[in-house]
């Protein structure tokens, strides 16, 4: 009988060491390293076997059919979007998230959106009773002859199921909680993850069934295993919310079959997942009249301009070191707009505490946010309240200049639809857009160089 060995695996990079060490060498993360039984070798019988079935036929790239795959609509445009158009058969989605931040809730609509439109969906749950999911059922008017439920962690019980019932659509939450019995590791362990997904994509892949994954996600918000489990399927979603909002964001951060730049925006409420198809205009339902500290500003995510507001608290700090907060938006992309303004404007915050929060819940990462972020600012500084029709966009440089960004005219669209008056934006966005002899909404465009043209609009003076 051969010897049972072991190793240790990192669950955060997959990075393989034959001892357990405290620190990851291949991430350099700590506490990261789990055991794993290793299984026996194949026999040389075993490996003049697998060589010697056949193997797939070269075939010429000119004689490929390229006939673009058909997608499935999951009748909720929001996710369709960030899908890329739909459901692609065969595909293996993992869809992650904080726990209660609404993923099951999101898969069980979406699998009563597609067995009412005549797909046959399992939904697969190892973490709660069939009572617990008819019920949520039930809260959430989910309805569908063809939907069917059922509660199991076996890999392999799971497979044969598959077999018989033969569906269009599987839903597995969550993928942590399924084992397959060929290994004797705990359920959710490094080992188990990768042989299961690895046989669900196989499956899928061979028999054309369109499968969810569900993933639980680290402290650090990363899916749970190693990044070999990314690898592995066609497309990674990210389910994000802030705690207490009822906002929820749908994003891509991989995906073969489309873009990872669209996002899809939801808010929850009693009856479950709402889609919300106009989001800048819910972001900036709640937006205070003449208060000092808040600027709107359009980005872009995927093909969607989304505007959003930006609010931001400059205060004296009388309680120790000045501190730096962000929400929504990278901290070191505010200390750098701070050190442009104390440069290249006559504006001091040196010594203050400084928080800047994006509304609504809205992560932004985009550019065109920082002559934005550089105006709420300002204003908070000064006091002095930011007109409420006007709209920011446009990148600022280290030399105080403003950058023209792309889609300006997308941007100003979304503007002017929403009741905008007037746009500060790049004076090389203003000219491009002018000398294209592109169709511009009926709003006041001023067009700046530098963050002091800029302060100079919005405030008169610079500071």
């Amino acid at each position: 009988m051969a010897k049972v060995r072991s190793r240790y695996v990192c669950e955060l990079c997959g990075h393989v060491e034959p001892k357990w060490m405290g620190k990851c060498r291949g991430c350099n993360s700590w506490n990261s390293l789990v055991e794993e039984l290793v299984a026996p070798k194949a026999t040389k019988n075993q490996r003049t076997s697998d060589a010697l079935k056949p193997s797939g036929k070269p075939t010429r790239l000119s004689e490929l059919s390229l006939v673009q795959e058909k997608r499935t609509s999951t009748s909720i445009s929001e996710f369709d979007r960030v899908l890329g158009g739909g459901i692609v058969p065969g595909s293996v989605v993992l869809v992650g998230g904080e726990p209660g931040i609404g993923k099951s809730t999101l898969l069980l609509q979406l699998a009563g959106h597609l067995a009412n439109s005549g797909q046959k969906v399992l939904y697969l749950s190892g973490e709660e009773s069939l009572s617990q999911i008819g019920m949520r059922a039930r809260r959430l008017g989910v309805e569908g002859k063809e939907l069917y439920l059922m509660v199991e962690t076996r890999l392999e019980h799971l497979t044969e199921h598959v077999k018989k019932l033969e569906p269009d659509v599987l839903i597995v939450d969550s993928i942590q909680t399924i084992a397959t019995t060929q290994l004797t590791s705990a359920p959710g362990s490094v080992a188990q993850l990768r042989e299961v997904t690895a046989a669900l994509t196989q499956q899928a892949k061979g028999s054309g069934l369109s499968t969810f994954l569900v993933g639980h996600v680290t402290k650090d918000g990363a899916i749970a295993g190693p990044k070999l489990l990314e690898h592995m399927v066609d497309t990674v979603l990210y389910f994000e919310g802030r705690h207490g909002m009822p906002f929820r964001i749908l994003r891509a951060v991989k995906n073969r079959f489309g873009s990872t730049n669209e996002i899809g925006v939801f808010e929850m409420r009693g009856r479950g997942l709402v889609e919300i198809p106009d989001p800048s205009r819910i972001f900036l339902a709640e937006r205070p009249e003449d208060a000092s500290g808040s600027a709107v500003v359009c980005t872009f995510e995927g093909s969607r301009p989304l505007l959003v507001e930006v609010q931001a608290l400059v205060t004296p700090n009388s309680y120790g070191p000045p501190r730096v907060t962000a929400i929504g938006v990278d901290t070191n992309r505010v200390l750098l707009m701070l050190n442009i303004l104390e440069k290249r404007t006559r504006l001091k915050v040196t010594g203050h505490d400084v928080f800047i929060n994006i509304a609504g819940g809205v992560k932004v990462a985009e550019p065109a946010v920082d002559l934005g972020l550089v105006a709420a600012i300002a204003s908070s500084h000064l006091d002095v309240a930011i007109n409420q029709g006007v709209v920011l966009f446009g990148e600022v440089g280290l030399t105080g200049e403003v950058r023209a960004v792309g889609q300006g005219s997308a941007r100003l669209s979304e503007a002017s639809k929403l009741g905008f008056s007037t746009c500060v934006l790049a004076d090389g966005n203003l000219k491009t857009m002018t000398s294209e002899g592109e169709t511009l909404p009926n709003i006041d465009y001023k067009g700046v160089h530098t963050v002091e043209d800029a302060l100079r609009h919005l405030f008169g003076g610079g500071g």
